[in-house]
Protein backbone atom coordinates (compact mmCIF):
# COMPACT_ATOMS: atom_id res chain seq x y z
CA UNK A 1 0.00 0.00 0.00
CA UNK A 2 1.11 3.27 -0.94
CA UNK A 3 0.04 6.64 0.91
CA UNK A 4 0.21 9.82 -0.85
CA UNK A 5 -0.86 13.26 0.64
CA UNK A 6 -3.38 15.22 -1.74
CA UNK A 7 -0.30 17.67 -2.76
CA UNK A 8 1.38 15.04 -4.30
CA UNK A 9 -1.91 12.91 -5.54
CA UNK A 10 -2.77 15.82 -7.35
CA UNK A 11 0.56 16.30 -8.97
CA UNK A 12 0.78 12.96 -10.05
CA UNK A 13 -2.59 11.70 -10.18
CA UNK A 14 -2.22 10.04 -13.78
CA UNK A 15 0.68 8.24 -12.66
CA UNK A 16 -1.24 7.26 -9.59
CA UNK A 17 -4.32 5.76 -11.68
CA UNK A 18 -2.00 3.96 -13.33
CA UNK A 19 -0.47 2.17 -10.39
CA UNK A 20 -4.37 1.61 -8.79
CA UNK A 21 -5.37 0.08 -12.38
CA UNK A 22 -2.14 -2.28 -12.65
CA UNK A 23 -3.69 -3.42 -8.60
CA UNK A 24 -1.54 -1.80 -6.36
CA UNK A 25 -3.65 -0.04 -3.55
CA UNK A 26 -3.16 3.51 -3.34
CA UNK A 27 -4.26 5.79 -0.34
CA UNK A 28 -4.96 9.44 -0.69
CA UNK A 29 -4.06 11.55 2.86
CA UNK A 30 -4.90 14.62 4.35
CA UNK A 31 -2.29 15.10 7.76
CA UNK A 32 -0.89 11.61 7.50
CA UNK A 33 -4.62 10.35 8.14
CA UNK A 34 -6.10 8.04 5.19
CA UNK A 35 -9.01 10.04 3.58
CA UNK A 36 -9.92 7.52 0.55
CA UNK A 37 -8.63 4.58 -1.42
CA UNK A 38 -8.09 4.43 -5.34
CA UNK A 39 -9.49 1.90 -6.77
CA UNK A 40 -10.51 0.19 -10.31
CA UNK A 41 -14.39 0.43 -10.86
CA UNK A 42 -14.13 -3.64 -11.25
CA UNK A 43 -13.13 -3.90 -7.64
CA UNK A 44 -15.91 -1.80 -6.45
CA UNK A 45 -18.54 -3.72 -8.01
CA UNK A 46 -17.79 -6.25 -5.83
CA UNK A 47 -19.14 -4.83 -3.68
CA UNK A 48 -22.62 -5.85 -2.36
CA UNK A 49 -25.76 -4.80 -4.12
CA UNK A 50 -29.18 -3.62 -2.43
CA UNK A 51 -31.67 -6.09 -2.63
CA UNK A 52 -29.28 -8.84 -3.64
CA UNK A 53 -30.65 -10.67 -0.37
CA UNK A 54 -34.12 -11.24 -1.89
CA UNK A 55 -35.97 -14.35 -1.70
CA UNK A 56 -33.36 -15.62 0.80
CA UNK A 57 -35.49 -14.49 4.40
CA UNK A 58 -37.19 -17.45 5.12
CA UNK A 59 -39.11 -16.28 8.12
CA UNK A 60 -39.69 -13.34 10.61
CA UNK A 61 -41.01 -13.35 13.87
CA UNK A 62 -44.50 -12.09 14.50
CA UNK A 63 -43.46 -9.48 16.59
CA UNK A 64 -40.78 -8.06 14.45
CA UNK A 65 -42.19 -4.37 14.21
CA UNK A 66 -43.46 -4.72 17.97
CA UNK A 67 -42.10 -1.76 20.37
CA UNK A 68 -39.44 -3.39 23.05
CA UNK A 69 -41.74 -3.26 26.52
CA UNK A 70 -38.38 -1.05 28.04
CA UNK A 71 -38.98 1.52 25.16
CA UNK A 72 -42.80 2.32 25.44
CA UNK A 73 -41.53 5.49 27.71
CA UNK A 74 -39.84 7.00 25.07
CA UNK A 75 -42.44 6.86 22.42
Amino acid sequence: MKQYNIAEAKSHFSELVKLALLGEEIVIARDNKPLLRLAPMAEIKKRRKPGSAKGQILSIAPDFDDLPADFKDYV
